[in-house]
């Protein structure tokens, strides 16, 4: 147990303390570890593995550069891309098999561009004053980074921050013995979804795609999945997408903080991966449900799914909008797109008879897409409802065309 080695990152000239309890809690725990300096003005009790000054040469700066520039905001940027740079180095020389960052708000914002330029699987833990801050945008978190709340962290060691300091510590060294690495020859399917209580696909696709020597690995469309699902599509960790719940894509639109990013529907077709896409959901609007609904809202039929998430159904004006957001995202791929457009409705709420049936709503949609859709984008109608067996049925001869033709590669 003792070959697993942690690459501890902080600034070492105000945190010195607190990054020398986390890394002998690690060794006592049978772990090994390197140090990585990332601040700027001062210097360690001790030097680090890897220093200040090397972290910024990395980068392509110094560090009389970034003291300089007389911005300290300016200056962590320049501590960012190196260590950024560095520790991708480092973890592909073998030097560390997990890696753990601690970190106020400057901090933090230098270990999520860390841990985002670090491949999937790789251990990275985030220990911050400032964890599951709505200051932390979605679209900065890397698709498996750990975030642990450092309390009573600000300043200097106490007993409060040790019991913090102690978990991740142990949390990060037992990833790293513990983790799977994902399968490189294995191709993976991207797929999202809601619950199988809404849209029900995933039943007979997952298995009828493993049948054919795929992996499936689906993400659940409430923000944070839709963002890990962005952030591997970025790296063109998918053979394809089969991204059947766009419905985050209107959240973002519309204002709600259940939100994947401006760049939602946009990752895979940056990559050129072949995408197959439906917008399921795609009148829903999530809101936390333990705030007080807005009152733009008020008069829009809505489902109360639990204590913690409401869904709106937007009205025809709206999705119109929503409509547009998807030909405008879309348009910008470089590889191929199929887009399936269920006729009979797009969630199991909306089927006719349920509570959230909305017809006007789905015909002001796919009539606003077939008006705005790029000419890139091949259009199936199908006359179905999104949770049929035709609709799977027709994913799978798309699919199964694509990889005939050599455009899914196995």
């Amino acid at each position: 147990m003792a070959d697993k080695t942690i690459l501890v990152v902080g600034t070492y000239d105000t945190k010195d303390d607190e990054l020398a309890f986390l890394a002998g809690v690690i060794r006592d725990q049978g772990g090994k570890v390197v140090t990585m300096d990332v601040s700027v003005l001062g210097e360690p009790s001790k030097p680090t593995d890897y220093s200040k000054h090397d972290v910024a040469q990395e980068g392509g700066g110094t560090i009389q550069a970034a003291i300089d520039s007389g911005d300290e905001n300016h200056a962590m940027q320049i501590m960012a891309k190196g260590a950024s740079l560095l520790a991708v180095r480092l973890y592909t020389e073998g030097v560390f098999d997990g890696v753990i960052i601690l970190g106020g708000t400057m901090g933090t914002d230098l270990a999520l561009d860390v841990a985002s330029a670090l491949p999937l699987g790789v251990p990275k833990y985030i220990v911050s004053t400032v964890s599951f801050s709505p200051l932390i945008p979605a679209e900065r978190l890397a698709a498996d980074t750990q975030m642990i709340l450092w309390a009573g962290g600000l300043y200097g060691l106490n007993s409060v921050c040790k019991a913090s300091l102690s978990q991740a510590a142990g949390a990060v060294l037992g990833a790293a013995r513990a983790v799977q690495m994902p399968d490189p020859d294995k191709p993976l399917i991207g797929m999202m979804s809601l619950g199988t209580s809404a849209l029900k696909y995933v039943i007979p696709l997952k298995p009828a795609l493993e049948a054919r020597g795929f992996e499936v690995a689906v993400f659940h469309a409430t923000g944070m999945g839709g963002r890990a699902f962005e952030s591997l599509a970025a790296q063109g960790a998918f053979a394809c997408v089969m991204d059947f719940c766009t419905q985050e894509l209107g959240n973002h639109i519309h204002g709600s903080n259940i939100s994947a990013g401006a760049d939602r529907l946009t990752n895979a077709g940056a990559t050129a991966t072949p995408q197959i896409v439906a917008p399921g959901c795609y009148d829903l609007v999530d809101v936390v449900g333990w705030k007080p609904l807005d009152a733009k809202w008020s008069e829009h039929m809505k489902h109360e799914h639990n204590r913690l998430l409401t869904s709106i159904v937007l009205q025809a004006p709206e999705v119109k909008e929503v409509a547009r957001a998807h030909s405008a995202q879309l348009a910008t791929a470089k590889g191929p797109v199929a887009l399936i457009l269920p006729e009979l409705g797009l969630g199991e709420w909306d089927r006719e008879g349920a509570d959230l049936h909305n017809p006007d709503g789905l015909v002001a949609f796919l009539a606003e897409l077939e008006k705005t859709l790029p000419e890139t984008v091949q259009a199936h109608r199908i006359a179905s409802h999104i949770n049929d067996a035709a609709f799977a049925d027709k994913a799978l001869e798309i699919f199964d065309a694509w990889c005939d033709d050599g455009t899914v590669r196995r």
